[in-house]
């Protein structure tokens, strides 16, 4: 089987996955092309080849992560209860092998946003992107109209992903532990947020 990369799909896949690595380690000013070559395996006047500069990559990688958003979104929307649309959203970024790295990055591509409006505005971009698809997933969940605690959908909203990030900062801490525990960990906030919120409308859900 060849080693080969089939560019240039495979190979800016390769160079964007690098670069959260590096990101996530040594955060966006500290990390630099040069890094994002030794991550990668390749030259630095490769990389430029698919991208002008340090902000092409950020702009990439935010794209990117916007249409992992809207697959994620879609999944969820299969799932036949609500419980199980916030277990798909709760527990997304630990099927990657190395979760605390895409937790790392988030949180300083949040960082960043505070510092950089071109940054702010790409994370803006994904956010609203994101807040709109649960929004509408909890409007239209049999479960939330029997249970809404005199919330709206997009209050709702708002707290799920409150708490969400608020997990993805805790599991930057947590370096050496496995994915499956992380995925364990926030699969527990997932059902425990749904009881708290809709239990009640819909009993006998969770076994």
């Amino acid at each position: 089987m060849s080693s080969r990369l089939d560019p240039p799909t495979d190979r800016r896949e390769q160079i964007l996955r690098a670069a959260m690595i590096c990101f996530a380690r040594r955060g966006f000013h500290q990390a630099s092309m040069h890094d994002i070559s030794a991550e990668a395996g390749i030259s630095v006047g490769l990389i430029y080849r698919y991208f002008e500069n340090k902000d092409a990559v950020i702009s990439a990688i935010a794209d990117q992560h916007k249409q992992r958003v809207q697959e994620l979104l879609e999944r969820a929307r299969q799932a036949p209860t609500l419980l199980e649309a916030l277990e798909v959203l709760f527990t997304e970024h630990c099927c990657d092998n190395t979760p605390q790295v895409i937790s790392a990055f988030v949180v300083d591509l949040f960082a960043e946003a505070g510092r950089n409006p071109r940054v702010a505005d790409l994370v803006r971009d994904v956010t609203t992107t994101a807040m709109k698809g649960v929004t509408e997933l909890i409007a239209k969940s049999p479960e939330a109209l029997a249970g809404m605690q005199n919330m709206s959908p997009r209050e709702l909203a708002e707290l799920i992903f409150a708490l969400n990030d608020g997990m993805l900062m805790r599991d930057v801490l947590a370096m050496h532990r496995p994915p499956e525990q992380i995925r364990e960990r926030q699969l527990k906030v997932a059902r425990n947020l749904w009881r708290l919120l809709f239990s009640h409308s819909s009993e006998g859900a969770i076994a």
